[in-house]
């Protein structure tokens, strides 16, 4: 019979492995009991079944020999489809690259086997990351644990489902606009995006060079931070990870003596698109941050309009030029041909057949918005708002230690509701891509439930490499909890 496990943090985790000679294999055969019972929610394109047995049963050897043991001994990761492990199918989710094997190991992935972790598989997502609600992945949608009849948030939906539904200890996905953060906040868990930079891209697929970062999804703000002090830092593979060193973030979690300056948008909180009961109980929340002692002052941000069109502006214009790589030449699927096509027809009928409606979309409008005569209208002027908004928030954090927002206008909306209409979708992403735009590192944190019955967080967000403040001030609030 099963011995029963369950997991809260991974400090408890690893408690409970000092007594339990085989408690990786037990902690494997859990999650993967969970994983089968839970295929409805379609949150894993594949389980490593015998993979993960193996390594366990090697740690648990290693933990019995008393040789030193990794920070994430034994700890049970799935992994996002849009970050590469070699050996292993590398989809995107799309059926361009269906067959394909990672001929490589993403950096982040070395870090987490360095120390000790067990990758049982490899979570759903939108197709090449392209989505705010998990529907446009071509191996069907993941469902909302809590509600099968709604999506989970996108685009990293099914690493935000496989903590929600305990079906792994941590996940990583990517956040390229809220990709972490808003299916975060529709799950009920925990969303860390980094800084950019902060952690290495190197082995992710790329959406949107300059806005992308590989982000967590964890049950806690303990275990997110010890995820982030291992998977951050320098890396001779991607020149754009930071240099900076990186603190130990897990040592100074706790200050509850600590008290903030935040800075709340007041065009967010009084936008129409937000639903009011998700605008009360913030506004509820700040006052009780005030009866804490923190000071929590009001903003002026006539930027917020401009946030969407611009992100899209530029993230569809650098999709068009990293997406141009797959093209059926090299690797991936290739349209079947006739003696008469061409190589041109080649590539048409193959990126015709290949990519999703929506991923086809912004592929389109990035080409349209860097061609000859639309470049200096759109993406020029693009360029530019995001530079006021970099200059903007600059300007704002240094008189505060934080801003915060609703991480996303409503709560989980249903599957297909917005499927028919692009701009309600984009304009999902309203709050979450404006940390992408300027760099800054953001969270998700699962505070309130609403009256009808799902969950939503708040974001909370901080000056470059300041994720030391952001998890410290999020543990505050997480104790604050309504």
């Amino acid at each position: 019979m099963q011995e029963l496990f369950s997991f809260t943090s991974i400090k408890e985790y690893h408690t409970y492995l000092n007594s339990h000679q085989d408690g990786c294999k037990i902690a494997v055969e859990h999650f993967l009991n969970c994983i089968e019972s839970s295929k409805h929610l379609n949150a894993f394109l594949e389980v490593y079944t015998e993979e993960a047995r193996q390594r366990a049963a090697e740690l648990d050897n290693k933990r019995k020999s008393g040789a030193a043991i990794g920070k994430l001994h034994g700890v049970v990761i799935a992994l996002k489809d849009v970050i590469s492990y070699k050996g292993h199918h590398l989809s995107a989710s799309s059926k361009i690259l269906e067959d394909f094997t990672a001929i490589y190991n993403a950096t982040a992935v070395d870090r987490l086997l360095e120390e000790d972790a067990i990758i049982i598989g490899r979570n759903n997502c939108d197709e090449f990351a392209m989505g705010s609600s998990n529907e446009n992945s071509a191996f069907g949608p993941v469902r909302n644990a809590i509600d099968q009849s709604r999506v989970p948030g996108g685009s990293s939906g099914g690493s935000a489902v496989a903590i929600q539904a305990g079906l792994s200890m941590i996940s990583l996905g990517s956040d390229t606009g809220g990709s972490v953060r808003q299916p975060a906040d529709f799950c009920g868990v925990v969303g860390l995006k980094p800084t950019y930079g902060r952690i290495s891209r190197y082995g992710l697929i790329a959406y949107a060079s300059s806005f992308d970062q590989i982000g967590i999804f964890a049950h806690n703000v303990d275990d997110t931070a010890l995820l982030l002090e291992i998977l951050a830092g320098p890396d001779k593979y991607d020149s754009t990870a930071s240099e900076q060193p990186v603190p130990v973030y897990t040592a100074s979690l706790n200050n509850p003596d600590k008290k903030y300056r935040i800075a709340y948008f007041k065009q967010a909180l009084e936008n129409p698109a937000l639903d009011k009961e998700i605008a009360g109980s913030i506004q509820d929340f700040i006052e009780k941050l005030r009866s804490e002692g923190h000071i929590i002052e009001a903003v002026d941000f006539d930027l917020l309009p401009f946030i969407v069109p611009t992100y899209y502006i530029l993230t569809t214009a650098e999709a068009s030029s990293n997406l141009s790589r797959f093209d059926g030449v090299k690797y991936g699927y290739r349209a079947a041909l006739t003696k008469d096509d061409d190589l041109n027809s080649m590539y048409k009928k193959t990126r015709s057949q290949g990519f999703g409606k929506e991923v086809q979309r912004r592929i389109l409008l990035g080409t349209f918005v860097l061609s000859a005569g639309y470049y200096d209208a759109y993406f020029t002027k693009a360029q530019q708002v995001r530079r006021m908004l970099c200059d903007q928030t600059k300007q704002i954090l240094k008189s505060y230690d934080a801003i915060i927002s609703p991480t996303v206008p409503t709560t989980a909306f249903k599957i297909g509701e917005k499927s028919d209409d692009p701009i309600e979708m984009f304009l999902a992403d309203i709050y979450t891509v404006y940390a992408n735009l300027v760099g800054i590192p953001g969270i998700s944190i699962p505070l309130f439930k609403h009256s009808n019955g799902l969950p939503f967080g708040l974001q909370v967000m901080t000056s470059h490499f300041d994720e030391l403040s952001l998890l410290a001030l999020s543990k505050t609030m997480m104790q604050l909890k309504p």
